[in-house]
């Protein structure tokens, strides 16, 4: 029998669950674009590339799981809110949520913060949509993970 509390807490852990994915993700993609734009002027060896992504992962990783929750608490209501209505469209109005809150957050982040942005690899099309295609993968997970069982 599935009760109220149990579906909360399913739904607790698949948006942590969620969260973590798009965050380690997003901290991986942000470490990895950095990286590579140093490689025209410095070696980096697949050695110093593991460290400092687990090093971001670790520092950055946490910074960003941070952003991503004030970002998707409003846009996963607006979503669950719509699913309501278009129950068929459900994940991807999670993915879509997801994926535009990140966009959202960064973009607010990058008009209030001193330095030109925040999130380096954001800095192109590119490094901003590859951030945010965690985050539509997460959110689509997301959904399916809480859907009704069949």
């Amino acid at each position: 029998m599935t009760t109220p509390a149990s579906v909360w807490t399913r739904r607790l852990i698949a948006f942590v669950a969620a969260l973590l994915l798009a965050g380690a993700w997003g901290s991986v993609v942000q470490t990895q674009f950095n990286l590579q734009a140093l490689t025209p002027f410095v070696d980096v060896p697949p050695s110093v590339r593991l460290m400092t992504t687990l090093q971001d992962l670790a520092g950055f990783g946490s910074l960003y799981a941070l952003m991503l929750l004030v970002a998707w608490l409003p846009a996963f209501l607006a979503a669950m809110l719509l699913a309501r209505r278009w129950p068929a469209a459900r994940t991807v109005l999670f993915a879509l949520a997801a994926g535009v809150a990140v966009i959202v957050a960064i973009r607010a982040t990058d008009a209030a913060v001193p330095p030109p942005v925040l999130i380096d690899a954001t800095r192109s099309l590119a490094g901003l949509l590859t951030m945010a295609l965690g985050c539509v993968v997460a959110g689509a997970l997301f959904a399916h993970w809480t859907r009704r069982p069949a």
